[in-house]
């Protein structure tokens, strides 16, 4: 285990009668750049006394360097730079925790944020991409019982800003060189992160709102945004039904995952409680229309729990039901499950495991094993969050 956190700006005064940007507002997360669209910016600065142009130069600043250091930041005054990365860049997440596993080449972070709650998120690095897995909330109010986050339960859900600043976080790592693998002379702004993947902690369609805003920063072009491809952002929800079909409305061509983990609703009801409200097959409905309007190809995501849900008949009545809404649209991840402490629940063997993707490939249903990371950091979603507090 080691600690690296990464340096936070001093927060310094004020101007006297003008907006507050970097204190917490009623409770609230204080307000950041990336909470707001360039308009917002813009009339942020303003608002501040600043001339609206010095939105655009910080948002370079933030998104393109992706420093909050204001000696780095020489296009701007040099008397009031400081105060402007205080009012505009507040930090919002500190690393209390970083372990790391893979060579050195996965590393998962806790962040504490300003009222104390704790998030996660975990950076690996793959030949030829860098997978950032980000948090939309502090816990999960789904309460599905094989999950520590889950278990946990809902604190709160995250700004559009802190969500973002996960990301930002890791690429200022990368480029810092702290990632294995990465040379760390090799500063350029190619070093970045390729995927995102909204699977940490809280399910991120119940926060509906900041999680599509916090896509619009990641897909938007410098300086607005990081300017990723939305195709390399995947969007996993147990099955919100309507918030799925909200999420195809967008426009946004990211991937949709859907966390359905039991083909029978016996069983679903009990590993996903929200089944109760939305059935396996309204969900695998939502998903492929999901499919039929964006097109993009849906994922499949099953945790394997040993003797639960990974019996042969179970894999067949997936596939029948993915093969019965057609051809092309599906792609199924068997995941082995990562136990947490203490938990009853533990991954299928690897014959049960393997006797799982040949009954669904049997029904034409791409399949492939999803790699697990990180296993001896507490991988799982919200166990080192957990194991931290």
């Amino acid at each position: 285990m080691s600690e690296t956190p990464l340096p936070t700006p001093t927060v310094g005064r004020p101007i006297p009668g003008q907006l507050t940007f970097n204190a917490p507002r009623r409770g609230k997360p204080p307000v950041h750049l990336a909470d707001l669209e360039m308009a917002g910016r813009v009339d942020a600065m303003k608002e501040l006394g600043y001339p609206g142009f010095r939105a655009k130069q910080l948002s370079t600043h933030y998104f393109e360097h992706c420093t909050v250091d204001p000696a780095q930041m020489t296009d701007l005054p040099a008397d009031t730079r400081q105060q402007m990365v205080d009012q505009m860049l507040p930090p919002l997440l500190t690393s209390i925790r970083t372990l790391e596993a893979d060579q050195g080449q996965t590393v998962k972070q806790v962040f504490r944020l300003f009222d104390g709650a704790l998030v996660e998120s975990v950076l690996m690095r793959y030949p030829g991409r860098v997978t950032m897995c980000i948090s939309s909330q502090a816990g999960c109010g789904m309460n599905c019982p094989f999950c520590a986050t889950g278990q946990e339960g809902l604190t709160r859900n995250l700004t559009t800003a802190e969500i973002v600043e996960q990301v930002v976080y890791g690429v200022r790592m990368l480029r810092s060189g702290q990632i294995a693998g990465v040379d760390a002379q090799d500063q350029a702004s190619a070093v970045r992160v390729s995927n995102v993947v909204f699977m940490g902690m809280g399910e991120a369609l119940a926060n509906y709102r900041q999680a599509i805003n916090a896509i619009k920063r990641l897909v938007a072009p410098p300086p607005e945004g990081l300017g990723m491809s939305a195709r390399g952002i995947t969007m996993s929800t147990v099955g919100l039904v309507p918030a799925i079909d909200k999420l195809a409305a967008e426009g946004i061509p990211v991937t949709l995952a859907l966390s359905l983990h039991a083909p029978d609703d016996e069983l679903r009801d009990e590993l996903v409680p929200i089944n109760t409200r939305w059935k396996v097959d309204e969900a695998l409905d939502a998903a492929h229309r999901y499919f039929e309007t964006t097109g993009r190809r849906v994922s499949i995501e099953y945790a394997l729990i040993k003797d639960i849900n990974d019996q042969a008949w179970r894999a067949g009545l997936l596939g029948e039901k993915l093969a019965a809404r057609g051809k092309g649209w599906v792609h199924v991840n068997p995941i082995p499950l990562n136990p947490t402490p203490g938990s009853k629940w533990t991954a299928s063997r690897k014959g049960v495991e393997q006797q799982f993707v040949e009954r669904l490939r049997a029904h034409g249903i791409p399949t492939t094993i999803r790699d697990t990371r990180g296993s001896e950091i507490d991988g799982a979603c919200g166990q080192l969050a957990a194991a931290t507090a």
